[in-house]
């Protein structure tokens, strides 16, 4: 009778490990297709999508700004409600700058982009030296150098850069990111395959 017992809640148990697993990696499939393909839009569009871009930061410096304004004035008798309005002021006046001339957002986002990548590159060619001679450091140093090259050719093609740089290297990361959940999915599948076989295998 204990027998019984123990195989009808391994068999419960096997079911809920399936449908779990099997509504997870669908999900994770539904998100990666999403982000690759969103991805490719924006490789193919990389001036839209890098004007998109430099919109949504004015927008966000604005709601930011405001934010920052409505806590100064809720709290004005404290030491840093100075600090808070000048704050709130300079997040508006470069979030409508934005707005109003997404070219200059595009400027922006360019040198961050460049700065990003070139301490990106740094760090992973001085992680790479440390890592000498454990498995794998000469592709972390690869990986640095990559990106210092992606830094010098942005910088050497900016201002022009500013026009695609953003939308391009954003939408490479979503194509990359998308692929990446894609194959997460694909082994979760394989595992939801291998309990679904095993469980068939106990029961019968």
């Amino acid at each position: 009778m204990g027998e019984i017992e123990m195989s009808t809640v391994r068999t419960r148990d096997g079911e809920e490990l399936a449908s779990t697993v099997q509504d997870t990696w669908r999900l994770l499939m539904g998100v990666g297709v999403v982000l690759t393909v969103v991805g490719l839009a924006a490789i193919f569009t990389p001036l839209f999508t890098s004007i998109a871009l430099s919109f949504l930061l004015g927008a966000y410096l604005v709601v930011g700004g405001i934010a920052h304004l409505a806590h100064a004035v809720s709290g004005r008798g404290w030491a840093g409600f100075l600090g808070q309005t000048i704050l709130a002021l300079v997040f508006v006046v470069a979030g409508i700058a934005f707005l109003l001339n997404p070219l200059v957002g595009l400027s922006a986002l360019t040198l961050l982009l460049i700065i990003f990548f070139l301490a990106e590159g740094l760090v992973e060619i001085g992680m790479g030296l440390r890592l000498r001679p454990a498995r794998g450091w000469l592709l972390v140093v690869i990986s640095g150098i990559i990106s210092l090259a992606v830094a010098l050719f942005v910088w050497l093609e900016y201002p022009s850069s500013a026009l695609w740089a953003v939308g391009l290297l954003f939408g490479i990361g979503l194509f990359t990111s998308g692929l990446s959940i894609v194959a997460t999915a694909m082994g979760g599948r394989a595992v939801a395959k291998g309990v679904v076989d095993e469980k068939v295998g106990e029961v019968g």
